[in-house]
């Protein structure tokens, strides 16, 4: 039964593969006058709104193609989007509904629950010159670290590294780097207790 079953995901991945195949072309066509984020926000928000497992298999042959890695294990749900094509997703890792994933490097059987937001760090913005529009300042991109079997909560905000094992509570706000085996939550986001 098993094998019967590995065999069925198997033809499944590779009918999305061909599937996506224009969403892959019309990235490669759009990165070099959009540049390679642009072009990958775009077709993950479009490649988002496809529900169901449907959606799954879509997102994730897209997504193996263009980012940095997406194993083949990886589910995104519904309405996540990605804009920076260097993320990389390990094996088994679950990224919920209406998630924003910027810089991220997502290892092996992370949960990240709905409506979580994962920027390219806390600076992804320039704000220290007041006489220049924030929209014209230059920000600084930083690769946000989420350590193996680690969980994070509902609507938390990840702006710096998260350890191995360690949850992160529902509507938490991380601004600096949380250590392996804890829980943490609050805003901003602090150590309750060890795992």
């Amino acid at each position: 039964m098993n094998g019967l079953r590995e065999a069925i995901k198997r033809g499944a991945s590779a009918a999305a593969t061909l599937a996506v195949i224009p969403a892959i072309v019309s990235f490669y066509l759009r990165k070099p006058l959009l540049g390679a984020d642009r072009a990958l926000m775009g077709s993950t928000q479009a490649l988002g709104m496809i529900p169901g497992l449907l959606g799954q298999y879509l997102r994730r042959a897209f997504l193996a193609r263009v980012l940095a890695a997406c194993a083949p294990t990886a589910a995104i749900e519904f309405g996540t989007s990605f804009s920076d094509v260097d993320t990389r997703i390990g094996e088994h890792v679950y990224i919920g509904p209406n998630c924003h994933i910027g810089l991220a490097d997502i290892e092996r059987d992370v949960l990240i629950a709905p409506c979580v937001h994962i920027p390219s760090g806390a600076m992804t913005h320039g704000s220290g010159d007041l006489d220049t529009p924030l929209r014209n300042q230059a920000g600084e991109r930083k690769c946000v670290h989420i350590g193996f079997n680690s969980w994070i909560g509902s609507a938390a905000v990840v702006m710096a590294d998260v350890g191995s094992q360690t949850i992160i509570g529902a509507g938490a706000v991380v601004t600096h780097a949380i250590p392996d085996r804890v829980i943490a939550a609050g805003v901003p986001a602090r150590v309750i207790r060890s795992r």
